[in-house]
């Protein structure tokens, strides 16, 4: 899931790990059979993500375009599978060891387009505070073409 914010923050145990200015806010869920393809693509597509406003007001730059910045946050509970009953399952979720690796190698990729990135902290409780911008927000299933 994808946010474009005005700001974005990561909080753990009271102590901010993480900040961004201008930019987006990049919720990521790793699922079984996720890997470094699905990493690349993903990588890629929202570091030329056309989402910013030009000047006439119209969706037409990128995340690069306008020297925004990137906060990843893994969050596992995108990959549940809410379908029966009333309690999430998560059995889709990468494993931790996994999941852990693959946001890494992500943000590492996504860097390499040249995006400043900023990450929250695998496996922590974290607090993520966020001012969206339009509210503009996107959800991407990498298993989707």
């Amino acid at each position: 899931m994808i946010q474009r914010v005005n700001e974005a923050s990561v909080r753990v145990d009271d102590r901010e790990v993480s900040r961004i200015g201008r930019g987006l806010l990049v919720l990521l869920g790793v699922e079984k059979g996720d890997g470094e393809e699905a990493a690349a693509t993903l990588a890629k597509k929202i570091a030329e993500m056309r989402i910013f406003e030009d000047d006439s007001g119209r969706m037409n730059l990128s995340v690069r375009d306008v020297a925004g910045e990137a906060l990843v946050v893994s969050q596992f509970t995108l990959c549940a599978d809410l379908r029966k009953g009333r309690r999430p399952s998560f059995e889709p979720a990468a494993p931790p060891d996994e999941a852990r690796e693959l946001c890494r190698r992500f943000a590492e990729l996504l860097r390499s387009y040249d995006v400043p990135v900023r990450e929250g902290v695998f496996g922590a409780h974290m607090h993520v505070a966020l001012t969206n911008n339009g509210p503009v927000t996107f959800t991407i299933n990498q298993t989707v073409p």
